[in-house]
Parts: structure tokens; C-alpha cells; sequence
């Protein structure tokens, strides 16, 4: 056996992991489940009220009971937030014509720290019980089916199963 067998073998080694990466990159990841605001106040995009039916998708990988707290959650921050930035809202478009609208930049502000709360809130949910179901809560902005208006929604993808194969 020469030093150039060696250097082969290794080589292989090295090109089966490869291949059993690809191959684990290739497998084919269910399309995200999208959870679509149906409240009757929409400001900026971010609806005031998200869908807790429980999709059909997700049987046998979360209990309904947890699927609805997490979007309860999201639906309570909504309800405690968005009745405020809808009155800046209402104000600023009366004050827009003075302040050549400066007056809705109150509204821009508290929309986005409402949107940073729920994602604070999904990233706090999928540490503490979603990622260990292989799960992942996004909060998104997505194109409306009929327009060019966007909208926020909230997106539950399916995170890849680990491979035991190679080390963390």
C-alpha cells in the first residue's frame, strides 16, 4: 500500500459526507403554512387580527391548544397596540395637509414597534417549544393575491430533521 492509497481513502470519506449532505439539502420541505391577518383594521400592512383556526397541515406535529395560545398571543398584542395607532392614524391624516406629512411618521414609528413585539413574542415561542417540534413562527410581508399591496402575515414554516450523521 502506497501513501497515494491513503490520500484516497480520505479523499472518499471526505466525498460521502459531501454527498450525504447534499442529498439531506435535496430532500423535499414541506411549503410553509401562511396564517393570513381577518381582522377589519389593516394600517401599513399589519392587519389587526390573525386567523386561530387550526390548519389541517399541522396534525400530529403541535396540539391545536398550542397552535391557538401562540396566536392568541399575537392577536393580544394586536388588540393592545393597533386601537392607538389607528387613532395617530386618524389624526395624522388630518394634520397631513399642514405638516406635509410629517404628522403620520408617529404612525410609522409605533406600526414598527408593533411589528418588533411580535416578533420578539415568535422568536420567545419558537426557542421555548417550536424548534424542538422543528417548527419556525416568522412574522412576513407578502403580496396580495389581486394587487400590488402588501400585506404582513404570519408564516409557520418546517425546519429540516438533523442529521445524526455529523457532529453539531
Amino acid at each position: 500500500m502506497t501513501s497515494n492509497d491513503v490520500n484516497l481513502d480520505a479523499i472518499d470519506v471526505v466525498y460521502e459526507d459531501d454527498i450525504d449532505r447534499v442529498i439531506l439539502d435535496q430532500l423535499p420541505q414541506p411549503d410553509p403554512i401562511i396564517i393570513r391577518g381577518n381582522g377589519n383594521v389593516t394600517l401599513f400592512g399589519l392587519n389587526n387580527r390573525f386567523c386561530s383556526d387550526y390548519p389541517s397541515e399541522l396534525q400530529g406535529r403541535v396540539a391545536p391548544e398550542e397552535f391557538k395560545q401562540t396566536v392568541e398571543r399575537i392577536n393580544a398584542i394586536l388588540r393592545k397596540t393597533m386601537p392607538l395607532n389607528l387613532k395617530w392614524y386618524i389624526c395624522g391624516c388630518f394634520c397631513c395637509c399642514c405638516t406635509l406629512g410629517c404628522s403620520l411618521w408617529p404612525v410609522v414609528c409605533l406600526n414598527k414597534r408593533t411589528r418588533s413585539t411580535i416578533e420578539k413574542s415568535l422568536e420567545w415561542e419558537n426557542q421555548n417549544l417550536y424548534h424542538r417540534l422543528r417548527l419556525h413562527w416568522r412574522l412576513v410581508r407578502l403580496r396580495f393575491d389581486s394587487s400590488n399591496m402588501m400585506e404582513y402575515v404570519l408564516e409557520l414554516s418546517f425546519l429540516p430533521k438533523p442529521s445524526i450523521q455529523f457532529p453539531d
